[in-house]
């Protein structure tokens, strides 16, 4: 794992978030996008993680898909974890690679698309 600052980190997530189609980018509303560290405990024992288990980013909130039309005043989030990312990352262009992959599945999810149907996006 090496280092990055708080800072750069934001930065490639920013660098990433534009790279993702703009078809896609653009429809993304009331998504409050954020990092932190690692998992909280109680985001770990919500989705029931074991120790030997990681998560790289989670979407919460509602999915476009089951909104029906209704607004919501709350921002949904999605939240990537700066340590596990860079874990799996041995370069700058890895981390950033996973980066654009994790924020591409956490969209997805906003929008409404399950695992299954995530893997076979990416398939």
């Amino acid at each position: 794992m090496f280092e990055l600052s708080d800072e750069h980190f934001q930065e490639l997530i920013d660098k990433a978030f534009d790279s993702l189609p703009e078809t896609h980018r653009d429809q993304v509303k009331n998504v409050a996008i954020l990092f932190a560290d690692a998992p909280s405990s109680e985001q770990r024992q919500q989705l029931q993680l074991r120790n030997d288990q990681t998560l790289l980013g989670l979407y919460e909130g509602i999915p476009l898909a089951q909104r029906q039309g209704r607004q919501t005043s709350l921002p949904d989030r999605i939240t990537l974890f700066k340590f596990p990312l860079l874990m799996q990352a041995h370069d700058e262009k890895s981390l950033f690679d996973a980066i654009r992959h994790t924020l591409w599945h956490e969209i997805a999810h906003y929008y409404g698309l399950d695992h299954t149907d995530i893997h076979k996006l990416e398939g």
